[in-house]
């Protein structure tokens, strides 16, 4: 459910009236995530540490950017977001977590047994990490008086914890990464902009959603062909997971204007 947001990129970034720019915008996007599908590849391990660096840095930011724009059409000038508290500890819990948990070496391993020990034996110093940055946070929230964060933060850490990890990222990727970045889109899509001013809140929400769909409908496709299949090899779904990992990184160029737009506002 996450992975169609980000087939709406090109209607951020580029006007669609301009076909030979959408070409290029196309082509450059395609080329950006062929070159780290290569890489990630050829450096199994070190790929697969950047995209979670990567992952934990979009995640961030994108929490960051999406509460402030929500603070800026609530009119809350009030109690200002603690930005680089909220951006490490918002990326770091969904993703580092679920991934030292010792659940998920037999996730690895049917992914890649050579991204078991990913974290080159500092799992539990990464916890560590983690957890400070988590308590950190917390504290700087509620000494802003922003308790619906703190609400936020202490749900994020429930799930990164007390679930499978598989279980855990899903849940975060599909049902709040992928929502609060599809309700920002709302914001700047003209469809979505006109239906918000005309006080059709869902409406403009599902202007945001509608784009994507032929993407969530083919990502459905592939997934239940091959598990009806039950066929899958994994070589095969390694170099899957590897083509969604390696989208990561031009998403994450693309949506840098949104967020930085939005982190300044």
């Amino acid at each position: 459910m996450g992975i169609p947001h980000g087939a709406l990129d090109h209607l951020v970034t580029v006007p669609r009236t301009n076909k030979r720019v959408m070409a290029l915008f196309i082509c450059g996007y395609v080329a950006v995530a062929v070159g780290a599908v290569l890489a990630i590849l050829k450096w199994n391990v070190f790929g697969f540490q950047l995209v979670v660096l990567m992952s934990l840095v979009h995640f961030g930011i994108g929490d960051s950017a999406f509460l402030n724009e929500l603070d800026r059409l609530k009119g809350l000038t009030t109690s200002r977001l603690p930005t680089a508290f909220v951006f490490l500890a918002f990326g770091a819990v969904p993703v580092v977590i679920p991934l030292i948990n010792s659940s998920s070496t037999s996730a690895l391993a049917e992914v890649n047994s050579s991204l078991i020990n990913w974290h080159q034996g500092f799992d539990n110093e990464l916890g560590l990490i983690v957890q400070a940055l988590l308590l950190i946070a917390v504290l700087a929230l509620v000494a802003t008086k922003r308790f619906r964060d703190v609400i936020d933060l202490c749900l994020l850490a429930g799930l990164a914890i007390f679930t499978p990890p598989l279980i855990a990222f899903a849940t975060y990727f599909g049902c709040w990464h992928a929502m609060r970045h599809t309700a920002r889109l709302s914001l700047v899509l003209p469809q979505s902009q006109r239906d918000y001013q005309a006080q059709h809140a869902v409406k403009a929400f599902l202007s945001a959603v509608i784009p994507g769909t032929p993407a969530l409908i083919g990502s459905f496709v592939v997934a239940a062909g091959l598990w009806l299949s039950g066929s899958i090899e994994k070589s095969f779904f390694w170099f899957l997971l590897t083509i969604v990992w390696a989208l990561t990184v031009p998403h994450m160029i693309v949506t840098a204007k949104l967020d930085r737009s939005a982190l300044q506002k």
